[in-house]
């Protein structure tokens, strides 16, 4: 069912210029993706100075995507009902906390749950994406939205850039100080710039959705995460994939079924936006899973065989072309898509990632061969990411931009969160003193191309929708895509 927005009489005072508001919002979205991934090439140092293993630190990223995973669609939810500029001051609020206990930690526990305070943050996404919506002209929505996808994968770049000088020159303990200051300069600029949002969505949160989306998330990355160490065989992994199965079934049907759903699942069906959802699942596997395995492959010693010896900055600079080629597309991405449509970029994206990391399967004895992967795949994940958020803002009604893009979004950081438990599985499962052989990682690197290529073929198959112009101005009522309605009666699915 379709939620009611209601909008606040006009105000009388002038509202403010979009790209001071959009400047602000980009600020925030990039603070938040550099503490994402700041760590990443720290986790091998953070493996040895907090006394633990090569899986349970890779839980610093997990844990971080699957709190993200949860409190996206939670938080922005709130946004829609009591305002989105101030459940964005709560976000900022809690990664300037999360950042601080970072900064404090001195043991994984400490760590993980200041991550898992982090990732709350997540839920900027849909909210900035839904102020966005609001607060833009019509005809600036979809490159605003784009260009701020994209500003979310140069953070992540940047960051890992970044982060090995950081580890290197000072301590691990400022890879969270240095985003605490950012974070609260974000809090303090959104609360004097951004506007609150006359856009108000009645409703309430339905705590039982909450609760089973939290269950199948963490009973799937726990099993995957800990296969390779309790056997993929055991009864306890067994035991968490038939949990994460049911709950999943019982989550989905409850989404159906309720008045206030967190995520609403006819929207889903809308076939632009499901097959978008599933590419954004699986390029969210090949990114974050190439974060994670990048760094310590160019970190480790020559004398195992591969690897290079590079230290935590060298192997961040390394991705430096990743970063800039995603900087880049940013800025190109409207003439891009208007030349080419968002549905081609979306797939040259998949080609370009699915090139890049079946290279690496096959071949990765040379630093060239790296900085090529980084640079290919840059550039695709950067139209990608950009093309995805399109493709969604052209699909469905103007009321229900935010939670759609926001959930796309969402759905990547999923996709995050489960391929990188499964390369850090892949990795942990046959190390031979802390380091894994080379296999391990070639099997990675085929992974993330497996997952590239599925991404290309599902962004093959999405049809494109638009919006008929107008509709906005009449309320979306009866409202139905440019393509659909040449063939008759659209379904109650589409319409919800």
């Amino acid at each position: 069912m379709a939620t009611t927005e209601q909008r606040a009489p006009a105000q009388a005072e002038k509202r403010q210029h979009y790209g001071i508001t959009f400047a602000v919002l980009a600020f925030g979205t990039l603070s938040y993706t550099l503490l994402q991934s700041l760590v990443l090439p720290a986790l091998p140092t953070l493996q040895t100075q907090l006394h633990t293993s090569e899986s349970s630190v890779a839980w610093v990223l997990t844990a971080y995507l699957l709190s993200a995973s949860i409190a996206t669609p939670i938080l922005g939810r709130l946004g829609d009902m009591y305002g989105k500029e101030k459940m964005l001051l709560v976000v900022f609020g809690g990664i300037v906390l999360g950042a601080v206990l970072g900064g404090l930690s001195t043991s994984m526990s400490t760590m993980i749950v200041a991550r898992v305070v982090q990732g709350t943050g997540g839920a900027i996404f849909p909210l900035s994406f839904g102020i966005i919506r609001d607060e833009f002209p019509a005809e600036r929505v979809s490159g605003g939205i784009g260009l701020l996808s994209t500003i979310i994968g140069v953070g992540g770049g940047g960051g890992i850039i970044l982060g090995g000088p950081i580890i290197q020159h000072l301590s691990y303990h400022w890879l969270f100080w240095i985003p605490a200051v950012l974070s609260f300069a974000s809090l303090v600029t959104a609360w004097r710039f951004i506007p609150e949002s006359p856009v108000r969505a009645p409703g309430r949160i339905n705590y039982l959705s909450a609760a089973l989306l939290s269950g199948w998330l963490t009973a799937l990355l726990v099993a995957v995460s800990m296969g390779s160490i309790w056997g993929w065989s055991s009864v306890r992994v067994l035991g968490l994939l038939v949990a994460a199965a049911a709950l999943g079934v019982l989550w989905v049907r409850t989404e159906l079924r309720t008045d206030h759903p967190l995520i609403d699942m006819r929207m889903m069906r809308i076939p632009t936006v499901w097959w978008t959802n599933i590419a954004a699942l699986l390029f969210g596997v090949g990114m974050y899973s190439s974060i994670v395995l990048i760094p310590p492959y160019l970190q480790t010693a020559s004398s195992h065989g591969y690897g290079f010896g590079a230290s935590p900055t060298l192997s961040g600079l390394f991705l430096a072309p990743n970063a800039g080629a995603m900087l880049i597309t940013g800025f190109l991405i409207g003439t891009l898509t208007a030349r080419f449509g968002s549905k081609l970029l979306l797939v040259a994206g998949g080609a370009m990632g699915t090139a890049s990391f079946a290279m690496l399967m096959f071949s990765s004895a040379a630093e060239w061969e790296f900085l090529f992967a980084t640079t290919v795949s840059g550039l695709g994940i950067g139209l990608a990411f950009a093309a995805m958020s399109n493709l969604v803002v052209e699909a469905v009604p103007d009321t229900q931009t935010g939670a759609a893009t926001g959930m796309n979004a969402n759905i990547r950081t999923i996709g995050g969160a489960v391929g990188s438990a499964i390369v850090a599985s892949i990795l942990a499962s046959q190390t031979v003193d802390g380091v894994p052989p080379l296999r391990s990682y070639s099997l990675s690197f085929g992974v993330l191309a497996i997952a590239f290529l599925l991404a290309t073929a599902a962004a093959a198959v999405v049809p494109v929708q638009r919006w008929r112009a107008g509709s906005a101005a009449a309320g979306m009522e009866g409202a139905v895509p440019d393509e659909v309605a040449t063939r008759g009666p659209v379904p109650r699915s589409v319409l919800s």
